[in-house]
């Protein structure tokens, strides 16, 4: 019998297979607004806008789950530098779903532009209007964007390594299947 710690909770397996997707979409749609000069750009525009808050909140919930519960250990056979990156990877992930949404609204704020918020109200700016601030967040919210997309890429072919050819219980521990009370 496996011990309780062999899973993430099953919040925290829903919520990262929620975002997943999500996060996914995000970054394409992102790279779509600064690749097209079509009449698609305003709707990517308007969908990236609250999809940046709702995962915002998303991240933050997932956030508090991960800092109140416990991850469930990696395999003693993976060489300690290995666990050390995977760690540091994590954190780094949690630290780019965390500042993309507010660099782009602090971003949206220097430049002037309200963020649209629910039922119709705006959301208070998070800094002053300022062209040079915006300039800078601009570029700041699309390196991290490029940073945040290598993290991407990199979590997945480790989760794949790990589901497909390590077969040692890693990708499992996030794999979002309801267990049986024997398991």
């Amino acid at each position: 019998m496996k011990s309780a710690n062999t899973w993430f909770s099953l919040p925290s397996r829903v919520l990262h297979w929620l975002m997943a997707p999500l996060l996914l979409a995000m970054l394409l749609i992102g790279v779509g607004m600064i690749s097209t000069l079509s009449s698609m750009r305003p709707l990517l525009v308007e969908i990236h806008k609250p999809l940046g808050l709702l995962l915002l909140v998303l991240v933050v919930l997932r956030l508090l789950l991960r800092l109140i519960g416990k991850a469930p250990a990696l395999p003693s056979s993976m060489p300690a530098w290995q666990r050390h990156a995977a760690s540091l990877s994590h954190w780094l992930l949690y630290g780019a779903m965390l500042a993309m949404p507010l660099l782009g609204w602090a971003m949206l704020s220097a430049g002037g532009y309200p963020l649209p918020g629910f039922s119709g109200m705006h959301l208070p700016p998070l800094v002053s209007q300022n062209v040079t601030l915006y300039a800078n967040l601009r570029l700041a919210h699309g390196t991290v964007g490029k940073v945040f997309f290598a993290l991407i890429v990199m979590h997945i072919a480790a989760g794949l390594l790990h589901a497909l050819v390590l077969k040692d219980g890693v990708f499992a521990s996030i794999a979002l299947r309801f267990r049986s009370a024997g398991r």
